[in-house]
């Protein structure tokens, strides 16, 4: 059973490989490349960068980058053409402006409402909780019950 499994895994390994990336004959280019793609953001899965993307836009992209870097423009320049064409979306971390004030302080607006609601929705809670006097009847049932030690009747 451990020889057919073994088979298996050995079969089917050549079906999960994938095709390998050319890559550029500088290495000096690539290093380059690869910190630009960690910076910039893929334009397709938008959570990732466009080092991580296998999107084939972002294939193009790095293309495009390798090709500006082997034009000898400065980083500066190549991240300052993308983010004219595509905007600063393009930016893995876009900068503090006007336009993004909302992105970046957003998520904790939303934080600290959230945190507000449920302050208040507890102390409300707490309030409204109203002792209410055990009967006889009902005072008596549990001396009972635990007379019994937790047997049932």
């Amino acid at each position: 059973m451990i020889w057919l499994a073994l088979l298996i895994v050995f079969v089917s390994g050549p079906a999960w490989a994938g095709e390998a990336r050319p890559l550029g004959e500088d290495p000096a280019v690539e290093a380059r490349l690869k910190h630009l793609a960690i910076e910039l953001r893929c334009l397709v899965c938008q959570n990732q960068t466009l080092a991580d993307s296998n999107a084939p836009l972002a294939e193009d992209l790095r293309r495009e980058v390798r090709e500006m870097i082997v034009k000898n423009m400065s980083d500066k320049e190549i991240i300052d053409f993308l983010v004219e064409r595509y905007g600063d979306f393009v930016l893995y971390r876009p900068p503090l402006k006007a336009t993004t004030t909302l992105l970046w302080v957003g998520p904790f607006v939303l934080l600290l409402a959230g945190a507000t609601v449920l302050v208040i929705t507890l102390r409300r809670r707490a309030r409204k909780v109203v002792d209410v006097p055990v009967t006889d009847e009902e005072h008596r049932r549990v001396e009972q019950l635990l007379a019994q030690g937790g047997k049932r009747s």
